[in-house]
């Protein structure tokens, strides 16, 4: 049986660009359809049901943003934000509104395509082994279902954040280095700043209510990373 071939969407407002990234996913063997605008990357997005979207920030109509914003409503497929500025601020903001990588320009055909093959390489379901519901005090965490609940309320999360969540409440009595998360929930082929596990655990806590100071759920484990707080 041929496996179904994988799509990634690539909204880019430089034709050359789209153009070059599409030709570098497709001899990957990737369908790799092309849109040049805000508002053509939600139709695109409704109407072809991508596994990736690779978004650029700056498009016109709709900046990549609030593309990301509205794809979020409707959609959990991975998103690889591409920025030609470097500012933290400005990936903070990226993955906040539910990106789950970004790269920025100028970038290497390849690096991109390998982010894109890490990012599928993801798991999407826990093992039985590990899948029953974990409680920390207020929270619960259902692994099988991908359900997290806070005092009984549904915490909505990306994909990302659950699956941090998930590695570190499966084991919580062990604290994991970044370069361990991003193992685990990106890829051992993962490149880049380790750093954007901070970002996704700085979002964790602002959905969870977590003060890093006195936290309720994730631990900072200072000179190694992180784990959830069992006492």
């Amino acid at each position: 049986m041929v496996d179904a071939v994988r799509t990634v969407l690539v909204v880019e407002d430089e034709k050359d660009l789209a153009t070059m990234v599409g030709s570098y996913l497709e001899r990957a063997g990737y369908a790799a359809p092309l849109v040049h605008t805000g508002p053509d990357a939600i139709d695109a997005a409704h109407a072809v049901q991508p596994d990736v979207i690779v978004l650029d920030l700056g498009l016109p109509g709709l900046d990549g943003v609030e593309v990301c914003r509205r794809l979020r409503t409707f959609t959990d497929c991975y998103i690889l934000i591409l920025t030609a500025r470097a500012e933290e601020v400005d990936t903070i903001v990226g993955l906040s509104v539910g990106a789950d990588d970004y790269l920025t320009k100028p970038f290497r055909p390849r690096e991109l395509v390998a982010r894109v093959q890490a990012l599928l390489r993801r798991p999407r379901h826990q093992a039985p082994s590990v899948a029953q519901l974990r409680v920390f005090g207020s929270l619960e965490v259902d692994p099988a279902g991908r359900r997290v609940t806070l005092s009984g309320e549904p915490v909505v999360l990306t994909r990302t954040e659950f699956d941090i969540l998930a590695l570190l409440t499966a084991s919580p009595a062990l604290a994991f280095a970044r370069r361990q998360i991003i193992d685990e929930v990106w890829d051992p082929a993962w490149v880049g700043d380790e750093h954007v596990v901070d970002v996704h655990i700085a979002h964790l806590r602002n959905k969870l209510g977590d003060d890093p100071v006195e936290p309720r759920y994730i631990d900072t484990v200072r000179g190694v990373g992180y784990r959830m707080v069992t006492r």
